[in-house]
């Protein structure tokens, strides 16, 4: 299942300045954050609350920050 996290990207851009930041913020490396984003790794529910605790969004934001390609979907894992 293909999602689009563009959005994300620009989200954490806003926040964090780089992904390297992030991903420290997350307690992640950089790999596991990138593994993440290009869907070679599965988000845990624990994972989606951390991003919108540390990327100041809600519930309401995740269909929006996170999107199937060709569909609406939140994100799952």
């Amino acid at each position: 299942m293909a999602f689009d996290y563009n959005k994300l990207r620009g989200r954490i851009g806003e926040i964090f300045n780089t992904q390297s930041n992030f991903a420290s913020a997350m307690g992640w490396s950089e790999r596991i954050l990138s593994l993440k984003m290009n869907g070679m790794c599965s988000w845990k529910q624990i994972d989606i609350c951390k991003v919108i605790q540390l990327l100041k969004l809600t519930i309401e934001d995740i269909p929006i920050v996170c999107t199937r390609v060709g569909h609406y979907s939140v994100l799952t894992g």
